[in-house]
């Protein structure tokens, strides 16, 4: 495990809706802060005494782009101790201790099937890297389906940036999906009716991508198997 821990200086901060924040954070003692699309970062906060109790990790929702500098976008949690203390006491200039990049929730080596990266709330921070890192680079990929659950309209992440996208990176699709909003006229309900209709008739070769609350990935995984998928094409990133 990397115990290196790093200070960080968050150099902007922007709200993205209501209840969640984007915190761009430098890393002066590198360089430029290499990382697969996909990984997090995890941060120690002032909020315990017990390290383990301190610890908050977040996916890194920018793409490695050579700098120093990676954005995580969080939602304050009713309740939660470490968000709270994001929200109400971090700064543009305050330092935060850093240490990652972690985690093995990256593309595999070549995008040779149809790629499902389904998420709930902030869970699209992963995949808005991966998606980014593919145009970017020019990566060979099938069909990429990004089926983003939320309940409202307001609480969409990105949204104008990924309809861009799937303007500019051929093959993807974004699909926000809304279970609460009576005017909404896109998708509505579950993530989970969305991918089992696309693959119902044609069951084929894919991997899924899950991240969010563990409800919803526990249940999409009992879904995918249902469906004939080996547990091997499911990859996931949990919150909470």
């Amino acid at each position: 495990m990397q115990e290196i821990w790093h200070t960080g200086i968050v150099t902007k901060l922007v709200d993205e809706t209501y209840n969640t924040r984007r915190f761009w954070i430098r890393i002066p003692d590198m360089e430029r802060f290499d990382f697969k699309p996909g990984q997090f970062v995890t941060l120690d906060l002032p909020i315990h005494e017990k390290k383990n109790k301190r610890w908050r990790s977040y996916s890194i929702a920018s793409h490695p782009n050579g700098t120093n500098e990676i954005e995580l976008v969080i939602v304050l949690l009713e309740g939660g101790v470490g968000s709270t203390y994001l929200f109400t006491e971090i700064k543009e200039g305050s330092e935060l201790q850093v240490r990652g990049p972690l985690g093995v929730f990256v593309l595999p080596e070549t995008l040779d099937r149809e790629l499902f990266l389904i998420c709930t709330g902030t869970g699209i921070a992963p995949f808005r890297s991966m998606a980014h890192y593919i145009r970017l680079h020019n990566v060979p990929h099938q069909q990429i389906y990004l089926i983003f659950g939320c309940r409202y309209e307001k609480d969409l992440l990105y949204a104008p940036e990924m309809r861009q996208l799937q303007e500019e990176l051929p093959n993807f699709h974004y699909i926000p999906t809304l279970s609460r909003d009576e005017s909404w006229t896109g998708k509505k309900g579950y993530v989970h009716s969305i991918y089992e209709e696309m693959l119902q008739a044609d069951k084929r070769p894919a991997n899924f991508f899950l991240c969010g609350w563990k409800a919803m990935i526990d249940e999409a995984k009992q879904r995918i198997v249902a469906m004939g998928y080996d547990r091997h094409d499911i990859h996931l990133e949990l919150y909470g």
